[in-house]
């Protein structure tokens, strides 16, 4: 049996705040680990945000 959406959207909410699942079930524990790992990944990966500006070079933010 697969999970119902709203039976999905609260593993999720239960992953992303960190809470425990408090289920047995096989398919909810694979599913809640899935978005955990990928969180963690997620984590471990570099941020970068912004636009560059080159302050050393004017000429190339005319180009």
């Amino acid at each position: 049996m697969s999970l119902s959406s709203y039976r999905m959207h609260r593993i999720y909410l239960a992953a992303t705040m960190n809470y425990g699942l408090g289920s047995s079930d096989p398919e909810e524990l694979a599913y809640y680990n899935k978005i955990r790992k990928e969180m963690d990944d997620m984590k471990k990966e570099p941020f970068k945000s912004g636009i560059p500006l080159n302050w050393d070079n004017p000429e190339k933010i005319d180009k």
